[in-house]
């Protein structure tokens, strides 16, 4: 067997590898002796044809269908022999081969790019803080009023706690209606601080079978347009909220609360909790932002390329049966993606390098305690978690992460502004 590994670019290898006939014949010998039982040919059972006959009618297909197996153990020899260091997969470019001929292949495989580690300490960083105020308070729990809401059905909307059950009807310009473009039970609720304004402000008075336009301006990117509707309540319902009260708060909490104080005293706290862990995420992530900033180096397309596929899985899990709408373009996913994919491939690489530089593990102390910690909630016994936690990649990957991150606060230059909301 011959190799060529050529460089094609700081992060990216060609191996070109040439195998003799008699070299990977045995692959096939292999692949003829799988594939016989499931041959039927006249005049013999099932499975029982001779070998040779199989080589004949079938030889071609089978070492064909063969070769990417063929290719895939020649990398992994070439890999083994020559100490090679790939990351990510590989990925078969070009193979030629002619039945008791050579078997010549092209693959591709990407290595880690040489990063030389420049400051990650006292990276200066803004950390948004935010109070939470009685009105704050006071909107969330009506929030879940509104979730705890009874509907009892109305003549007419006079003010924004209504429900309007409506068919809605696009328009083209001229007032036309667009086929297919209808929609016959549309929930509108006034109070949704969702609810596009002129929406809003039309059915603010409607009364049951009334008819309503509506002109949105809608914008996508760098392009805007007008959006016409016409608008038939069908049926309106008056939402009817409950009082706070030690019913409601029961039933909110499942019994674990029944005084009205208590529990806005414990949604102040978890509201104060949410506050403070997205101010500590956005302080992380202004720092890990500043890392990769400073950092300039080729991520190998491998690696953006397994980003990507993740990502991509996570759509379909959102779908039954992991299937995709037909609609659904994963080329157009990939590019509007492929920023993020890079961002966190330059991450993950500089992680390991920030790791190691700094010693950075996880001890038996750490798996231990991270035990005690869960045991209860897991509802495991502690020295089982502990012994099933010193097996796991994951979980130690997981301490190291979290002991990097905590090492990157402590040595980041931190000043605290107040938060703002996006405009």
């Amino acid at each position: 067997m011959e190799t060529t590994i050529n460089n094609i670019s700081e992060v990216s290898r060609e191996i070109e590898i040439s195998a003799k006939a008699t070299e990977i014949q045995h692959y096939f010998d292999k692949a003829y002796s799988e594939y016989r039982p499931k041959v039927e040919i006249k005049g013999f059972r099932k499975g029982k044809a001779p070998l040779e006959l199989v080589k004949k009618l079938y030889g071609d297909m089978i070492e064909q269908e063969t070769l990417p197996t063929v290719a895939s153990q020649l990398y992994r020899e070439v890999v083994k022999d020559k100490d090679l260091r790939p990351i990510g997969e590989p990925v078969i470019v070009d193979m030629h081969y002619t039945r008791g001929e050579d078997f010549r292949v092209k693959i591709h495989y990407d290595i880690r790019p040489a990063i030389q580690l420049k400051d990650y300490k006292g990276i200066r960083v803004e950390k948004p803080v935010h109070t939470v105020t009685d009105p704050e308070l006071d909107e969330e729990i009506l929030r879940l009023r509104r979730m705890n809401a009874t509907t009892e059905e109305a003549d007419a909307v006079d003010s924004d706690e209504y429900v309007v059950i409506a068919q809605v009807q696009e328009l083209d310009p001229s007032g036309l209606p667009i086929i297919g473009k209808k929609t016959q039970s549309a929930r509108f609720y006034l109070a949704d601080p969702q609810l596009e304004q002129p929406i809003h402000d039309a059915l603010k008075a409607v009364r049951r079978d009334d008819e309503v336009r509506v002109k949105l301006r809608h914008s996508h990117g760098d392009h805007e347009h007008d959006v016409h509707l016409k608008i038939t309540a069908k049926k309106i319902e008056r939402v009817q909220l409950p009082a706070f009260d030690e019913n409601f708060v029961k039933t909110v909490t499942k019994e674990k609360v029944t005084d009205p104080a208590d529990f806005k005293a414990k949604l102040r706290e978890d509201l104060e909790a949410y506050w403070s862990e997205k101010s500590r995420r956005q302080m992380i992530n202004g720092i890990i932002g500043e890392i990769i900033r400073r950092h300039d180096f080729q991520v190998p397309e491998s690696l953006t390329r397994s980003v990507l596929e993740g990502l991509l899985e996570e759509v379909k899990n959102q779908y039954p049966n992991k299937q995709l709408p037909a609609d659904f373009d994963p080329e157009q996913f990939s590019q509007e993606n492929r920023a993020y994919a890079i961002y966190q491939s330059k991450w993950a690489l500089l992680r390991e390098e920030i790791v190691k530089a700094e010693g950075i593990t996880s001890t038996d102390e750490d798996l231990t305690a991270l035990a005690g910690n869960e045991a209860q909630r897991i509802g495991i016994d502690r020295e089982r978690l502990v012994e099933y936690y010193r097996s796991s990649d994951h979980v130690k990957d997981r301490i190291v992460s979290d002991k990097l991150i905590d090492f990157l606060v402590r040595e980041a230059v931190v000043t605290e502004v107040p938060h703002k909301d996006p405009e």
